[in-house]
């Protein structure tokens, strides 16, 4: 695509922060009476800022549009688990983008966006990545007993261990990459797991906020608290290294809140604050996916508060950016996003009426109109049914689709094409390749079973919950390949039908004790069982096998036939074909 030099003739560093699960109502620029974010309002204030700006209304979803700058439908990614949080091979990342243009790259914080090869952030463009598994800390893919505090993360895949709070932990990483590369230019992406749940904070930030609001969103918002601390220590490094001027500072947040708001039954606030909007993460109101945008960038000349009000999405970010960055990159029709960087540049620019859409499927397939909002500059159709005059009525009281029939009629119309758009590869799985150098032990978790019953946080693991799915998987190569069926992944080093001692109270606590007696596994068109042994970890098969796609499954069954999917598969190729 075209781009344009930036002021200076020098390309300018990126350091861009996103947190989770933070809302447009969880920071005190934006009115909370509560929530004390004195570093992220004094940024606001200084600040290029996006007040119209939609994303996915949750996780993985937004990651996927912000990477590509392609509607995350597009790119295999419309749910948070299942197999559907694979951002698929042969989709163009930011980090790659960056990477081609003679950029340092990392990553520090959540992916989501794939555990195994070649989804890893490692393998899409990030030369350093450290990050935790899965969609959150604790979470079936991370690493066993993660509690924010003194956690086990993966760096570019090998396991480290880190001393500190997970927030803490993320920055001053980020700032270590930063500074080793101060020469720059570098691409320094920052996406905080803070503050999704479990909400889980050192307590001098809770306290705070105690008998103010309900103990979960005193953590809560004690954890945003200790995100704006660590944005303060994070502009001071970059003003100490001398680099602050030639570097776009962005803040985002990913989705509607979650925690900063309680909805009534028809998704207004009854408790809380939001901003004034209606619905939160997962909600296709406004709530659920209109998050802020800071950008600070003082060579670029970004550093009063101005606010720009045009509707706008995560998919323009990167066409944005390789504008900005004046970068090579894909040709303008591969993204679905446009840069904005007339807007950025003249407050006065021509801008065209334009039509976005954001969804939240969160199923194995996606359903057409499934919690949808189309949206143009002044209307919000929710659902294909529901009308909306957001420059008249913010927090979407009054549904106008029987005042508005024609305007119902031409957003349908614009859903219909973005359909069309989108839908083409839905019955794709994105599979994880077995077999290869870049993972020669892959680890494959319930988190990304396809199917309706999932095992995704390690309090479901715990319980022993009856579930089961099977994964979408590409055997790289033909040999001998070892499948080891665990229920507890190898850290947690018990047998397969051992419990923890302890009530099942949340997701860290006991375990459930399961009379298992048999394992089965089936690739494909094979398939063997074995009797578990006592006291047995593990159960481990071996199958000759073909190149080429298939669908693994297991089931761990006792006598009278309850059965579970083996929680943790641990797959290795042992030897090729001769």
């Amino acid at each position: 695509m075209t781009s344009h030099p930036s002021p200076n003739n020098s390309k300018p560093n990126l350091v861009f922060v996103i947190t989770d699960d933070q809302g447009y109502g969880d920071l005190g620029c934006h009115g909370n009476p509560i929530i004390q974010t004195p570093n992220l309002d004094k940024l606001h204030s200084e600040s290029l800022r996006l007040t119209n700006l939609h994303v996915g209304p949750t996780c993985a979803p937004t990651r996927a549009g912000i990477m590509t700058g392609r509607y995350c439908n597009c790119t295999g990614v419309w749910h948070t688990i299942g197999g559907r949080s694979l951002l698929r091979n042969d989709e163009v990342t930011m980090a790659d983008v960056f990477r081609a243009n003679g950029y340092k790259t990392g990553m520090f914080g959540k992916w989501h966006l794939g555990d195994n090869y070649p989804f890893r952030p490692h393998d899409r463009g990030f030369e350093e990545a450290l990050y935790h598994g899965g969609g959150g800390i604790s979470q079936t893919p991370d690493y066993w007993g993660n509690d924010y505090f003194d956690d086990t993360f993966w760096r570019n895949g090998v396991e480290e261990s880190f001393e500190g709070y997970c927030t803490d932990v993320w920055f001053d990483e980020a700032m270590k990459f930063i500074e080793n590369n101060k020469d720059g230019p570098f691409f320094c992406y920052l996406p905080t797991n803070a503050p999704h749940g479990p909400y889980r904070v050192p307590n001098s930030y809770s306290e705070t906020y105690r008998g103010k609001v309900p103990d979960s969103r005193a953590n809560f918002y004690g954890m945003i608290t200790n995100i704006d601390e660590n944005v303060a220590r994070l502009r001071t490094k970059l003003k100490d290294l001398g680099i602050e001027e030639n570097t776009i500072l962005i803040f985002m947040t990913d989705n509607g809140s979650a925690e900063g708001c309680q909805l009534d039954r028809n998704q207004f606030v009854a408790d809380g604050f939001n901003a004034g909007l209606r619905g939160k993460k997962g909600s296709p109101y406004e709530g659920g996916h209109r998050v802020p945008l800071f950008m600070y960038w003082p060579d670029g000349g970004f550093t009063e508060g101005r606010d720009i009000n045009q509707l706008t999405a995560n998919i323009d970010l990167l066409p944005t950016l390789i504008d900005l960055c004046g970068l090579e990159g894909p040709t303008e029709e591969r993204f679905h996003g446009i840069s904005l960087a007339p807007l950025f540049r003249e407050a006065t620019a021509e801008w065209s009426e334009r039509v976005i859409v954001t969804d939240s499927q969160r199923v194995e397939h996606p359903i057409k109109w499934r919690q949808s909002a189309t949206m143009t500059q002044r209307w919000r159709l929710i659902n294909g049914v529901e009308l909306y005059d957001i420059l008249e009525d913010a927090e979407q009281r009054s549904d106008v689709a029987a005042d508005y029939p024609d305007v119902v009629e031409e957003l349908r119309q614009h859903y219909e094409a973005w359909w069309e758009l989108v839908s083409p590869r839905f019955d794709e799985e994105p599979p994880i390749v077995l077999g290869t150098e870049n993972e020669k032990v892959s680890l494959l978790t319930s988190h990304d079973w396809h199917g309706e019953k999932h095992a995704w946080n390690q309090g479901q693991v715990r319980q022993g919950l009856e579930c089961n799915g099977y994964w979408a998987i590409e055997i790289a190569e033909d040999g001998e390949y070892a499948f080891e069926l665990r229920r507890w992944p190898k850290e947690e080093d018990k047998a397969i039908t051992a419990g923890i001692p302890g009530e099942i109270i949340d997701w860290y606590s006991g375990g459930n004790a399961l009379n298992l007696k048999t394992a089965r596994l089936r690739v494909g068109d094979q398939e063997q069982t074995q009797a578990i042994p006592a006291d047995a970890k593990g159960v481990t098969f071996t199958f000759t096998l073909k190149a080429g796609e298939a669908r693994l499954q297991t089931f761990l069954t006792d006598a009278d036939g309850f059965s579970v999917g083996a929680y943790y598969v641990y797959v290795e190729r042992i030897s090729a074909s001769e």
